[in-house]
């Protein structure tokens, strides 16, 4: 069976699992004070020339997600996402659990447009009984999105300005972040996120890691934020684990590597089903394909295929998608062109 479903089927990078193994039989300090995580968060720090950045290692996404946005947020306050965003989709209610309600806004090409979310607030603002509403307190996107599409500097800049205007938190969802930087087409960097983001993080466990995500604040953290981290049970005793792997993703440019090496892969899948004329439900440049496949012929992909079904598209089609990974086999790939 060829695997095209994730970019998580796979355990860690063999440098990030050896670091893990060479530090095993060290005695450090617990809860992120180990100087591996230090010197991780340094390394991070430099990455995103963000000298004061604070850092704190998390075991997943869903934990970054909530904890994060639960911290930022005043107890009245919603996350505004779009439709389509992992946290309105994907994660069960995590934030709902919290008493934060996310609020729903159009999408385009799976983003949020600045002046959309604009509109939303002058509306809601413009009610007279919105002190009876859930007051917008957030602005959450992902990067790239759940389509794998990619947002550019001046639509993060158009963002930010509204979140300005309207004194919101902006918080950029990068569980995927290595191969949107990875992307030609993207002009967003580390120190671009750094410089609009109120908060985001750096996924591990989709670009390397075995488990984890370092969450970046450029400048403050929240009052007491590792107690909310305790709070939410998101704390990790041997959160080590996280920061030795961040330690050696952020070794020698290997996470740039990989994310690189993922999209390298995700272009030759691309080029071989636009020279088969398969239909694309949309433009994605990153690790993630979407495709429109006819009923049929899914059938019989099934039986040698994992990918992910994402929507129905009509009566006779399905949108599927591929994802490539740090992982992909180049064996694989031609496998899988051969049967497509």
């Amino acid at each position: 069976m060829l695997f095209f479903e994730n970019d998580y089927s796979e355990g860690a990078h063999e440098q990030v699992l050896q670091h893990l193994v060479n530090t095993t039989r060290e005695k450090l300090l617990a809860y992120g004070a180990d100087r591996y995580s230090e010197a991780a968060r340094e390394k991070i720090r430099l990455a995103c020339q963000a000298p004061n950045a604070e850092i704190f290692f998390l075991a997943g996404g869903t934990q970054s997600n909530q904890v994060v946005i639960d911290a930022l947020l005043a107890p009245q306050d919603g996350a505004i996402a779009a439709k389509t965003g992992h946290i309105a989709l994907h994660e069960a209610g995590a934030i709902e659990a919290t008493g934060h309600k996310v609020l729903e806004l159009p999408q385009e090409n799976g983003k949020l447009q600045a002046e959309v979310v604009r509109t939303y607030l002058q509306d809601f603002y413009n009610d007279t009984s919105h002190e009876h509403m859930v007051a917008p307190g957030l602005v959450y996107i992902s990067h790239p999105t759940e389509y794998g599409t990619l947002y550019t500097e001046s639509e993060l800049a158009a963002l930010r300005k509204v979140c300005d205007d309207y004194e919101l938190k902006l918080y950029l969802d990068g569980a995927r972040l290595g191969y949107a930087l990875a992307c030609p087409e993207s002009d967003i960097t580390l120190p671009i996120l750094a410089k609009y983001c109120d908060a985001f993080y750096i996924g591990g466990t989709k670009v390397g890691a075995l488990c984890g995500e370092a969450v970046v604040f450029p400048q403050n953290a929240p009052k007491h934020f590792n107690t909310q981290v305790k709070r939410h049970g998101a704390m990790l005793a041997k959160s080590r684990v996280v920061g030795v792997q961040f330690d050696a993703l952020f070794t020698d440019d290997l996470y740039y590597k990989l994310g690189r090496y993922a999209i390298q892969k995700a272009r030759q899948l691309r080029a071989a089903l636009q020279e088969r004329n398969y239909r694309f439900f949309i433009d994605s440049p990153s690790n993630q394909i979407f495709v429109i496949m006819d009923n049929e012929r899914l059938k019989e992909l099934s039986k040698h295929v994992q990918y992910s079904f994402w929507e129905k598209y009509d009566e006779k089609h399905t949108v599927i998608r591929f994802a490539t990974s740090w992982a992909t086999e180049q064996e694989d790939l031609d496998s899988l062109i051969a049967l497509l």
